[in-house]
């Protein structure tokens, strides 16, 4: 709640990012903010446990208060209530259809109806720990997955629950408007604030939440099931990888049955959200913006690779997190070095994320004899580094629009990214830009080192076709990504939502 009893006008509702985590979806909300200073901002930050955390960002003063979620640590609750037989043989079919490819909104306020009269008084030791719920937990386990470990079931089980439960429990504030960052849990708090409190919510998807999630699924050894040998016809079996999967996406149906509008940065996304349910009318595009004068001048025009006699530099500006794919950066660097031998390589972001991946990049480094070549400088001020960098890299395997193709490119800095998110379309241009401004970089192909060396090298070495592709990127980033229209839009769509009167609260009405 606002510190002088007002309702906020937006809560921004974020999941693992802002304002601990430094990255270009924090930057992104930080700007949001600070733009509309007449509105006041609550925000609820979801986070997997609580622990010791510093803030990243200085909060506007805007921002009237911050709410918690912590997404497996549910209140312990009273051990047993009258009517909790009734509730869990209510609770099983949603959560069945949640952990299916049939979940979506209608089974999220299923869950929240049945739970919201014990909001207060329910938690961990009823709807985790009981005999109830183990019961339940065994049901649905023979009803879906007999042929998968149980003991892998059990921990799948609850923590996928676990987290759904917590988030319908938690603390909602009020606000005017929620508007969530991301499907995933932050946009199943959006569906429930919505259904709950009548106000209309919005997503903003940057990256497809569904999608990194089912790369990280994919990835993950602890989800691994044993292959079916011996003489047996093998006939596909759902497996618990599906099952968090399924999960996932009933909740990016959930978030877009709820908000009033979807919107992402790039027109490529849409397909992605159409496949996850998202109705076409609901959608739209509002791409990033920068703050032109503040980068244009980090480099002059026509400034191209060793001007003053400086070594060329290249640089991967971003989290040292498995996602960016930092290791194809560190080979990249190893080929280029063969054809550019006084290159300078930086590693440019926070590295605290995940220290252990954070340390294998710093062994490889040293184990390819790199230790010259490449530098770890941690979170550092942009504005007094890019002016330093030739080409920007982006090795990563999932992006939503990188704002720092934009904060390079304003100042005539080419990049050259994997071909994900919206990084084609700031590298090459929009299919329907007019005139064709050129290739402003270079875009490969997925974890390809040598893809990445070969298009950096012609950067470095070819004046002409550097600054052919400076020139390009700095005047798409000034025709098509200034900020003031990124400001215009969205400030109209809160005036837009802020205005609606309030819907009727489907929660209470289910009650």
């Amino acid at each position: 709640m606002a510190a002088d009893g007002e309702t906020p006008d937006i809560c921004l509702i974020l999941e693992g990012t802002y304002p601990y985590v430094a990255g270009g979806v924090s930057s992104w909300a930080h700007d949001l903010i600070q733009s509309y200073p007449h509105l006041r901002f609550h925000l609820v930050s979801l986070l997997p446990k609580q622990e010791e955390r510093k803030l990243r960002y200085q909060l506007p003063a805007n921002v009237s208060g911050l709410t918690h979620i912590y997404i497996q640590e549910m209140p312990l609750g009273a051990p047993r209530m009258r009517g909790a037989t009734h509730l869990f043989d209510r609770l099983e079919a949603p959560l069945e259809r949640l952990q299916s490819p049939k979940g979506g909104l209608d089974d999220v306020a299923a869950v929240m109806a049945l739970l919201a009269p014990h909001r207060g008084t329910i938690g961990r030791d009823l709807l985790l720990n009981s005999p109830l719920a183990w019961d339940m937990l065994v049901r649905m386990y023979e009803a879906s997955h007999p042929e998968s470990s149980f003991l892998d079931y059990f921990w799948s089980w609850r923590a996928l629950v676990s987290g759904l439960f917590s988030v319908i429990l938690a603390e909602m504030p009020p606000a005017r408007v929620y508007h969530t960052v991301s499907t995933g849990y932050a946009g199943l708090f959006a569906a429930r604030a919505h259904v709950e409190t009548g106000r209309p919510s919005i997503v903003t998807e940057h990256g497809i939440y569904t999608n990194e999630r089912r790369i990280e699924i994919a990835m993950a050894d602890w989800l691994s099931e044993a292959s079916t040998e011996g003489l047996q016809i093998n006939i596909w079996k759902r497996s618990l990888k599906d099952m968090w999967i399924d999960t996932f996406a009933s909740y990016s149906r959930a978030c877009y049955g709820a908000c009033r509008k979807i919107v992402t940065l790039y027109e490529g996304n849409q397909q992605f959200q159409l496949d996850d349910g998202a109705p076409r009318e609901k959608l739209s595009i509002i791409p990033n913006g920068i703050d032109l004068a503040r980068y244009e001048k980090v480099r002059a025009p026509g400034a191209a690779p060793r001007d003053g006699g400086a070594p060329p530099h290249v640089a991967l500006i971003g989290r040292v997190v498995p996602i960016k794919d930092i290791k194809t950066f560190i080979r990249a660097c190893g080929m280029m070095r063969d054809s550019v031998p006084d290159l300078r390589a930086s590693i440019i972001g926070p590295d605290d994320e995940d220290e252990e991946y954070a340390r294998e990049c710093r062994e490889m480094v040293a184990q390819m004899n790199l230790g010259s070549t490449i530098t770890f400088t941690g979170r550092v001020k942009l504005d007094d580094i890019l002016g330093q960098i030739d080409v920007q890299v982006l090795t990563s395997i999932s992006e939503g629009m990188p704002l720092v193709i934009l904060e390079a490119g304003a100042g005539g800095i080419p990049s050259v990214a994997t071909d994900v998110g919206a990084c084609r379309e700031l590298i090459m241009g929009r299919s329907s830009e007019t005139p064709r401004l050129g290739a402003a970089g270079a875009v490969t192909a997925l974890s390809n080192p040598k893809a990445t060396a070969d298009a950096c090298v012609p950067l470095l070495n070819d004046r002409e076709w550097y600054l052919s592709c400076s020139a390009a990127m700095r005047e798409r980033v000034r025709s098509y990504y200034d900020k003031v229209d990124q400001v215009r839009v969205y400030g109209a769509l809160y005036d837009e939502l802020r205005a609606m009167p309030d819907a009727a609260p489907a929660a209470k009405a289910a009650e």
